[in-house]
């Protein structure tokens, strides 16, 4: 029995093992979030380039229309984030390889910002994004009274 149960810890371990590896995705759900977690930490609160570099893939593929695909625009970016600039980081959501972030945009243009990140991660690279982003309008301000961030 104990030969028994040893057997199945083993298989199910590795079974455990095999199943994040998964090539389709190239992490599990959970790491792709938590990569895409301290991607964004990375880029913008501690704005380290070198760092944010190990995070993407060879291509990056951009659906902004206001960006071009590549990772130069990136670069600039990241150079002309002020010092003034914050990013609070919401809600998560991930659904396989793709990961959502709500989030908040300080300095960003003249007025806070809120988004929806979507990122695509392939071999726990980020390869693709897409984004929404509108001016955050206070609770006081909106008919609703809601606020627009945090999602909760």
């Amino acid at each position: 029995m104990k030969k028994l149960a040893t057997s199945l810890l083993l298989c199910a371990t590795l079974g455990a093992g095999l199943l994040s590896l998964s090539p389709a995705y190239g992490a599990t759900a959970t790491d792709n979030a938590t990569l895409v977690t301290n991607y964004l930490h990375a880029l913008f609160v501690d704005k380290n380039l070198d760092e944010v570099e190990t995070y993407w893939g060879a291509q990056m593929i951009q659906h902004n229309p206001t960006l071009p695909d590549g990772h130069a625009v990136l670069r600039q970016i990241i150079g002309k984030l002020g010092p003034d600039f914050r990013y609070e980081q919401g809600l998560t959501m991930k659904e396989g390889n793709f990961v959502m972030v709500h989030g908040r945009y300080t300095g960003w243009g003249p007025k806070p910002m809120v988004g929806v990140d979507i990122f695509r991660i392939d071999a726990g690279k980020v390869v693709e994004h897409w984004d929404v982003l509108q001016e955050e309008v206070p609770a006081d301000k909106s008919p609703n009274g809601h606020a627009m961030f945090p999602a909760k």
